[in-house]
């Protein structure tokens, strides 16, 4: 089931369904769920599974992923990237203490005064990272 999902994941791209895409496209998109991993994290599950894929493979697809519009890209930190498999714009909470990303409710934030985009630019995407740590006790 988790193979056949991938691979029609897949198929909305116009990315070939090679072995190592397939394979990954199953560990983020098989159960149905939406998912942020690291390419790191993809490795481990990649290689518990028994998936013969390099690391910078998994870099590599990810990119491909990227690029076709099947996951989008959410650095924090300006260096460390999740990658996460629902592609509208919504908000995130990044825990600090578990550098986890998950989903942070959009219905409870309402972004207004952008300011102009500089001449000749316009907006594309706003990202929101909300950073979480333990509340420190007083």
């Amino acid at each position: 089931m988790a193979t056949e999902r991938g691979t029609a994941w897949l198929r909305h791209s116009d990315l070939r369904p090679t072995r190592q895409r397939v394979a990954l496209a199953s560990l983020l998109v098989g159960d149905g769920q939406d998912r942020h991993v690291t390419a790191e994290s993809l490795f481990a599950a990649a290689q518990a599974g028994g998936e013969a894929v390099s690391l910078a493979t998994v870099y590599n697809t990810l990119r491909a992923f990227c690029d076709a519009g099947l996951i989008q890209e959410i650095i924090v930190d300006g260096s460390k990237s999740y990658f996460d498999t629902n592609t509208t714009d919504h908000p995130h909470f990044f825990w600090e203490d578990e550098g986890r990303l998950t989903d942070a409710p959009s219905d409870q934030i309402e972004l207004v005064n952008l300011p102009e985009a500089p001449e000749g630019m316009e907006i594309s995407k706003v990202d929101v990272v909300i950073r979480l740590r333990r509340s420190r006790a007083r």
